[in-house]
């Protein structure tokens, strides 16, 4: 079996979001695969919205080896779950991050690609809609602390996605039957995101069997 774990990261409060959605549904997903997912165990790392983040929290954690990476973010003016293809080599001093630090340069790595894709997007939008999730493609993460940590993760050989999540309470659901119809929101998109979990890690464990 592939060695390693599921990493799946959030991202603490910024000005205007006191509590970060995204924190709140990583640590649910870490509830869910509390006993493994996949044979993989789980490690949740809650990241604060500040760039000194990537190098002192995020690159150790990368450096573990994870067998795969999951992160989510919140999209202020998101209405749905978005499913993101790709990072790029940018970032903005527009936007000050939660320390009232601007990045020190606008392109993230001097010597890298322009962008870099996630290869299992496509089949995670598609688990995300069968259970229940409304979910729509991206190919643009923003300027900001998660466009600059999926950019770092996706350097790693092992899938790595990028899920922004709408701040509070959207159309999470799609109308697709009265089962699902029934089930609570709030518990729908853990389980959906969880899910999401084990297909990249069935996907770590094809690309590097025992």
């Amino acid at each position: 079996m592939t060695r390693g774990h599921l990493l799946v990261t959030g991202f603490g409060p910024f000005p205007g979001m006191p509590r970060n959605p995204s924190e709140t549904l990583a640590r649910q997903v870490g509830r869910i695969g509390r006993h493994g997912i996949a044979g993989f165990p789980l490690r949740t790392l809650i990241l604060p919205t500040a760039y000194a983040a990537i190098p002192e929290m995020l690159k150790p954690a990368l450096a573990e080896r994870p067998a795969a990476v999951l992160m989510i973010g919140v999209a202020g003016r998101a209405k749905r779950v978005r499913v993101e293809a790709r990072a790029v080599n940018r970032t903005s001093r527009l936007f000050p991050d939660a320390s009232g630090r601007m990045p020190a340069k606008l392109r993230l790595d001097r010597d890298g690609p322009a962008q870099r894709r996630a290869t299992i997007a496509d089949r995670a939008l598609v688990a995300l809609r069968r259970h229940g999730v409304a979910a729509i493609p991206s190919a643009n993460a923003g300027r900001y602390l998660c466009n600059a940590s999926y950019f770092r993760a996706l350097a790693e050989t092992c899938p790595v996605l990028f899920l922004h999540i709408p701040p509070a309470k959207p159309g999470w659901r799609r109308r697709i039957g009265p089962a699902l119809k029934q089930r609570d929101p709030s518990a729908t998109l853990p389980r959906a995101v969880t899910g999401v979990g084990r297909l990249m890690l069935v996907a770590a464990r094809r690309r590097n069997p025992a």
